[in-house]
C-alpha cells in the first residue's frame, strides 16, 4: 500500500494558497485601467474609452460591451453602438438619443453635453483579471476607484 500524498503544510500550504488567490480576477472599476472622454453630438453621447496595454485591451473588448454599457446607463441595449479602433486600443460608444429631442443645447438634463458620461462609465465594476491589473493607468500605490 502506498502512502498518501500529503497535504502541505506551514509556508507551503501558504504559498498555495496565496499563487491562488492571486491568480483571481479582482472585482474593480474600470477606472484602475482605463481613461476615458465623452461629450455630446447631437441628441447622442459619445464615449472614447481607452487603455494602454494589449492585453487589457484585449479585455476591454470581451468585458465592456454594449449591453454592459446600456445597463450601466439604464438604457436600452439596442441604443448603444460599440466601436473598436484596435490601433488606438479604444473602444467608442455611442448611446444615441440620451440626451433628448434637440441634444446638449436644448436639453433640461443635469449633463446636457455628456461631459460626465466618461467619468460615469468608468466606475463601472468588473472582474478584473491580475495579469491585466498590472497595465493600469496609475501606480499601484495611488489606484483607487474613481
Amino acid at each position: 500500500m502506498s502512502p498518501r500524498p500529503r497535504k502541505p503544510t506551514g509556508v507551503a500550504a501558504l504559498s498555495a494558497m496565496l499563487r491562488h488567490e492571486t491568480d483571481k480576477p479582482r472585482r474593480m472599476a474600470l477606472g484602475t485601467i482605463a481613461m476615458a472622454r465623452s461629450g455630446d453630438k447631437g441628441a447622442h453621447a459619445n464615449i472614447g474609452v481607452w487603455v494602454q496595454a494589449d492585453s487589457a485591451y484585449q479585455f476591454l473588448l470581451d468585458a465592456l460591451t454594449a449591453e454592459v454599457v446600456a445597463t450601466h446607463f439604464a438604457i436600452d441595449a439596442a441604443r448603444v453602438v460599440r466601436y473598436e479602433l484596435a490601433n488606438l486600443r479604444a473602444c467608442n460608444f455611442m448611446l444615441h438619443g440620451v440626451l433628448g429631442a434637440g441634444g446638449g443645447s436644448s436639453s433640461l438634463h443635469t449633463d446636457a453635453q455628456a461631459k460626465a458620461y466618461g467619468q460615469a462609465l468608468l466606475r463601472v465594476e468588473l472582474d478584473i483579471p491580475v495579469a491585466v491589473l498590472g497595465t493600469g493607468v496609475r501606480p499601484a500605490s495611488s489606484r483607487r476607484s474613481p
